[in-house]
């Protein structure tokens, strides 16, 4: 299998990304080749790390930094690292490729050159979903979407329903609509005019509308909401687990809220395997980005999104 990673994406680029990219090459049971896209003036003081049959090195002229406008930056910078790498990525050159850098260039770039699915008209973030129980759910989306149609939170009900099967091993899972209320008459005109089209959506599991209050109670595997919902509920979730971090407090429900812990979170609805990574990444979160790039590509997550799609379609 062949990894791709964008080694300049990150707060702490490129230096924990070769971290952990060095650490995985050395494992002795290591079935993976590595490329690593970035600047050579920026890569050069890792050469003697770097060189290991198992990683190439794939130099870029130019990155794109996390503050740049995504669509911009994508346009005019072709030989940026996210470029070149999306680009290995939709010639089949790798089978996954993976950043902590700017979320909007690798969305931008990935719908450029990846595309998206048939039947997908706008790809979702996803972020985890945390249960009592210890299972793992999905949340999306959270942020690539801030305004949306209701059709489209149908679309992102089967493509949650099938990463969480695929990757989590949840075998039915249980959808809810994010609301302010149970009641089906609930809601702003978004989740009104959803609800009924997500009732009778064929191939998933809908159990209804689902407050925020029970979205870590079992009770929901797959909450879909639009991305400007899901961001704040991601961001409320990590200032809290930071904020209780701080003093003092240790649960384990609690660790489970440490991005750390997950690396990062596939583009669902692009043709290839792209994984979007937190900009404070460090060697561990790179690690676990390299093993859910792994988890993806083993459980043939996209083909089984196709395959969704398609029986929809069909039906």
């Amino acid at each position: 299998m062949k990894i791709g990673i964008d080694a300049m994406g990150g707060d702490f680029a490129p230096a924990e990304c070769v971290k952990a990219v060095v650490c995985e090459a050395n494992q002795k049971d290591n079935k993976l080749q590595f490329f690593l896209f970035g600047e050579e003036k920026e890569l050069l003081p890792f050469a003697s790390e770097l060189d290991h049959p198992n990683i190439t090195i794939i130099h870029t002229g130019e990155s794109i930094g996390m503050a740049e406008h995504a669509t911009k930056a994508v346009v005019s910078k072709k030989d940026s690292s996210i470029n070149v790498g999306m680009h290995y990525l939709s010639e089949d050159k790798i089978d996954a490729f993976l950043s902590a850098g700017n979320t909007g260039a690798m969305m931008v770039s990935a719908l450029y050159q990846v595309k998206t699915i048939p039947g997908i008209d706008r790809p979702a973030l996803s972020s985890v979903l945390p249960q009592q129980s210890g299972i793992t759910g999905v949340l999306l989306d959270v942020g690539a979407n801030s305004d949306l149609k209701p059709e489209t939170l149908a679309k992102f009900a089967v493509l949650g329903s099938e990463y969480a099967k695929a990757v989590y091993g949840i075998k039915n899972p249980r959808v809810g609509l994010v609301n302010i209320g149970a009641e089906e008459e609930k809601g702003n005109l978004l989740t009104k005019a959803a609800y009924p089209i997500l009732k009778e959506k064929k191939g998933i599991n809908f159990i209804g509308n689902v407050e925020g209050r029970d979205l870590f109670n079992d009770l929901v595997d797959v909450a879909v909401c639009d991305g400007f919902t899901g961001n704040v509920i991601v961001k409320t979730c990590e200032g809290f687990f930071y904020n209780l971090l701080k003093r003092g407090v240790e649960d384990d429900f609690l660790t489970k809220f440490n991005f750390e812990h997950y690396g990062g979170t596939p583009i669902l609805g692009v043709k290839k395997p792209v994984i979007i990574g937190h900009g404070i990444t460090k060697e561990k979160t790179f690690l676990n980005m390299i093993k859910l790039s792994k988890n993806v590509v083993e459980s043939d997550l996209i083909s089984k999104i196709e395959q969704s799609f398609f029986e929809t379609t069909e039906n």
